[in-house]
């Protein structure tokens, strides 16, 4: 609620707030309409600690004042102004096994736009830093709406193993923050969105949220929130954006168009002082196990050396505009006053230049093909969230910050789940039909086994080259021509279709075998690469995206 600063037990919240340089909270959602509150009232000190920190109703104090008056128990009273089971049943002999659980009453989900969109906010003038923050503000309040109108479920009966939609909505404390923790104070603009675990019912009595469905849509909602502030910025600043590759085989991630790359870590030094400490980190495990770090140990030994390299937060507290004058002060003389005071002129310029060789154009039979082929080499079996969230980063990549029309992501899904998956499992899992990606030539499957059997090139590496390799032959044979619905049969003559087989799986098979050979001799240097290194920020529960990832979204 004060940002990284440290508050005494004696100053009041607003005054700590001023102190740190950050605005007050403000209270977000539809559920607050059955609390008293409207959106955009302040969060106050006392509020949050009665919801969030109790879970009980934020204007406990007046109800619990007329009921005594009234002349009810205290015991009684109390339990009028909780909502849902007291935290105190953890406590209760009743329940053994739950006493000994800590009551979750809420979930941080951060919204941090892209890494050249803090550039951006940090080092222009006060108008484009604006827009930029109603940008913010735009992209994170349609992610909660999306997440209460189309995820949001209450646990229901026994054992919560029944769910319902909430009743009214979510309950959501809302506070920005301004930089990084790091004690560098790099600028970061992001909000903290506490979503109160507490909801109503559809009969108005109040229960918990599925905490667990809510973390398994996170990805899809980072991926949302993204595309709408991609969307937001070109519409208010007329900004392209591009693709950056952050590590070697890994995902890109959606930038800015026209901004100097450089500056996206001018003042950090948290990469490099993560990666030293995995290298370490990696040399001791190859002693101990005989062999290099696997994807998964990998993973774990970086987020080991995250923790290990984490700095102190900085007790020295800025305003905004003091922050602002460090950060171009900085900027102008690391890199000169031309790049930080024509930073704008020159996204518009390369802006122009991406409009010129892209057309935002989004084919949905293409689309479907491309997110199958990336979720089944990435996963093998997915469920429905995983296609959306890649259907809205192909919808990032494709329209480069141009508006989607509204459902455009679920027609993608809806038509990949038609018409290219199957069921796997007894629950709601799915995996890719071949058999409805090639209808009359099962040989050509073919493309797709060096890709998802191998092990020497990156996840992705192998999933853009199934994609792209199914894109184009969806190309070759006229898929493209068929209207929304099954895939009619093949309208080009067999030695076409032969032949793009055939094309396909030698670059396929020619770019994972390039793939080896370079990593087995970068295996025989002197000193072997370390693997990509976690972002300085802790994940959110229930995810586990690629370490070194820097780009925005929910975390």
């Amino acid at each position: 609620m004060v940002g990284d600063g440290h508050r005494a037990a004696d100053t009041p919240l607003r005054a700590a707030q001023d102190e740190a340089g950050v605005p007050p909270g403000i209270w977000k959602g539809r559920g607050l309409a059955a609390l008293g509150l409207r959106a955009g009232d302040v969060v106050s000190e006392r509020q949050a600690e009665l919801l969030l920190g109790e879970g009980r109703h934020p204007d406990a104090d007046r109800i619990e004042r007329e009921l005594l008056a009234q002349g009810k128990s205290p015991a009684r009273t109390r339990r009028a102004t909780v909502l849902g089971r007291p935290i105190e049943h953890n406590a209760s002999p009743k329940t053994e096994k739950a006493k000994e659980r800590t009551p979750w009453l809420a979930m941080d989900l951060v919204f941090r736009a892209p890494s050249t969109a803090h550039i951006a906010w940090a080092l222009t003038h006060d108008e484009t830093r604006l827009v930029l923050e109603s940008c913010q503000d735009v992209a994170r309040d349609r992610t909660l709406a999306w997440l209460e109108e189309s995820v949001a479920q209450i646990r229901w009966k026994a054992s919560g193993k029944q769910r319902a939609r909430v009743k009214d909505g979510l309950v959501v404390a809302v506070f920005r923050h301004y930089e990084s923790r790091a004690a560098e104070s790099k600028p970061l603009l992001h909000d903290h969105a506490v979503v109160s675990i507490r909801a109503r019912r559809p009969d108005g009595t109040w229960g918990n949220l599925s905490a667990d469905l809510m973390l398994a849509h996170i990805v899809a909602a980072d991926t949302l929130y993204t595309l709408h502030f991609m969307e937001e910025v070109t519409a208010r600043l007329g900004w392209a954006w591009e693709p950056r590759e952050v590590t070697a085989g890994r995902r890109p991630v959606m930038e800015i168009a026209g901004i100097d790359r450089r500056l996206i870590g001018w003042q950090s030094t948290r990469r490099q002082q993560i990666e030293d400490a995995l290298s370490v980190l990696a040399d001791k495990y190859e002693e101990r196990h005989g062999h290099p770090p696997g994807e998964k140990a990998g993973y774990a030994l970086a987020c080991q050396a995250a923790d290990q390299t984490r700095p102190p937060k900085r007790t020295e507290l800025w305003s905004l505009t003091e922050l602002r004058t460090r950060w171009r002060t900085s900027a102008i003389a690391a890199f000169g006053a031309y790049t930080v005071y024509r930073l704008a002129e020159r996204a518009r310029a390369a802006a122009a230049a991406v409009w010129a060789r892209v057309r935002p154009v989004v084919d949905v039979a293409l689309a479907a093909v491309d997110v199958v082929a990336v979720v089944y080499v990435m996963r093998g079996a997915f469920a429905r969230h995983h296609l959306l969230a890649e259907a809205r980063r192909h919808l990032a990549y494709a329209l480069r910050g141009h508006r989607h029309e509204p459902g455009l992501d679920e027609q993608i899904v809806q038509t990949a789940v038609d018409d290219y998956t199957r069921p796997v499992g007894r629950g709601r899992m799915m995996t890719v039909d071949l058999r409805a990606l090639y209808p009359r030539d099962t040989e050509d499957q073919a493309v797709l086994r060096p890709l998802t059997r191998s092990r020497t090139a990156a996840p992705y590496e192998r999933a853009r080259l199934a994609a792209d390799g199914l894109r184009a032959r969806a190309r070759a044979v006229g898929r493209t021509d068929r209207p929304a619905g099954r895939v009619p049969e093949q309208t080009t003559d067999v030695d076409t279709v032969n032949q793009t087989r055939r094309m396909l799986a030698e670059a396929a098979l020619a770019r994972v075998l390039e793939g080896a050979r370079e990593r087995a001799l970068l295996a025989r240097g002197s000193r072997r690469e370390p693997a990509a290194a976690p972002p300085p920020h802790t994940q959110q529960p229930g995810t586990q995206p690629t370490p070194g990832r820097t780009t925005g979204g929910v975390r």
